[in-house]
C-alpha cells in the first residue's frame, strides 16, 4: 500500500478494529545516496531534515501528525516502555513501546533486526518492539508483552507480526553466536541449518515467533520479507557492510490505536 507517498506492507492479522499499523519499506521517501529512500534512522549519517520530512510522511500514512510518533532509543536491551502521550524528544532508551492511548503511534526501527508490532484489540492496548538477536535472546519480546498486560492485555488475546528483517537464507553465523542462543535454551537449535564451513544460519523470525510463544502469545506470524535479499524495497545493515558502505538506511514499523 501506498500513502502520502510512502510505501509500506501490511499484514491481515493486524487489520482489526480500532488499530492502524504499517511495515514501511524504504520508498517514498526524500533521502538520497546510500539512503535513497524512506530512511527514518535519526542516528544514521543522513540529512536530518530528509529524516525530519520521511517520518512527517511516515506518520501522514496512517493518518497521524510526525509529533505522534514514539520510537524508544534503541540499545538492543530488553527494555520496553510505557507510554500514555508521545515522547517527543524525550527519548527514553529501550527497544520498545506500548500503549492505551490513541495518539501514540509505537515505533521500531530496524535494518535485519526483527521489528515486530503487536495488538490486543479487546483491551485496546498496541505495541512496537525491536527485536535483534541479542535483545531477543535477552528477553525483549516478553517484555514487549509484559509492557502490554500491565497496560490490560491478554497474552492469549494479543496478535503478533514480524515484519521485514532478515531471512533464515540470508542470515550467516558462526559457531560462537550458536552457542550463546543453546545456552540459554538447548530448543533452540532448531533456528539453526547448516551454512558455508563452520557458518550456520539462523532463523532469526522462526526464533522471534517462538519468543513470543513463550510469552504465551498464540496468534503470530512472519510477513516473509527478507531485507537482505530485497534492496529494492529494504535496508539492510548486513548488506551494507558486506557492500563497504559506510552506513545504512532504517526501516520504520509503526501501529497505532484509532
Amino acid at each position: 500500500m501506498t500513502g502520502t507517498s510512502a510505501e509500506f506492507l501490511t499484514s491481515p492479522s493486524l487489520e482489526v478494529p480500532g488499530v492502524r499499523h504499517a511495515f514501511f519499506t524504504r520508498r517514498g521517501g526524500v533521502s538520497k545516496g546510500i539512503y535513497a529512500g524512506l530512511n527514518l534512522g535519526r542516528g544514521s549519517g543522513d540529512d536530518p531534515a530528509a529524516v525530519t520530512e520521511n517520518q512527517a510522511r511516515a506518520a501522514a500514512a496512517l493518518g497521524l501528525p510526525a509529533s505522534s510518533l514514539s520510537i524508544a532509543y534503541q540499545v538492543h536491551s530488553a527494555v520496553v516502555h510505557a507510554a500514555d502521550r508521545p515522547f517527543g524528544e524525550d527519548r527514553p532508551q529501550g527497544d520498545g513501546v506500548a500503549t492505551r492511548a490513541p495518539g501514540v503511534l509505537c515505533g521500531a526501527l530496524a535494518a535485519d533486526c526483527a521489528p515486530v508490532l503487536m495488538a490486543d484489540p479487546e483491551a485496546r492496548v498496541v505495541s512496537a518492539v525491536h527485536a535483534g538477536w541479542r535483545g531477543a535472546l535477552s528477553g525483549v519480546l516478553e517484555a514487549g508483552v509484559a509492557a502490554m498486560t500491565g497496560l490490560g492485555a491478554r497474552p492469549d488475546r494479543i496478535i503478533a507480526v514480524v515484519g521485514p528483517c532478515i531471512g533464515p537464507m540470508s542470515y550467516e553465523v558462526g559457531p560462537e553466536f550458536r552457542e550463546q542462543v543453546i545456552a540459554e535454551s538447548p530448543a533452540s537449535e532448531v533456528f539453526f541449518r547448516a551454512g558455508g564451513g563452520d557458518r550456520l544460519r539462523f532463523d532469526l523470525p522462526g526464533y522471534a515467533l517462538a519468543r513470543l510463544g513463550r510469552a504465551g502469545v498464540v496468534r503470530a506470524e512472519w510477513i516473509g520479507a527478507d531485507t537482505y535479499s530485497d534492496a529494492g524495497r529494504f535496508y539492510s545493515n548486513r548488506r551494507a557492510l558486506h557492500r563497504g558502505e559506510a552506513d545504512f538506511g532504517r526501516l520504520l514499523s509503526a501501529i497505532s490505536l484509532v
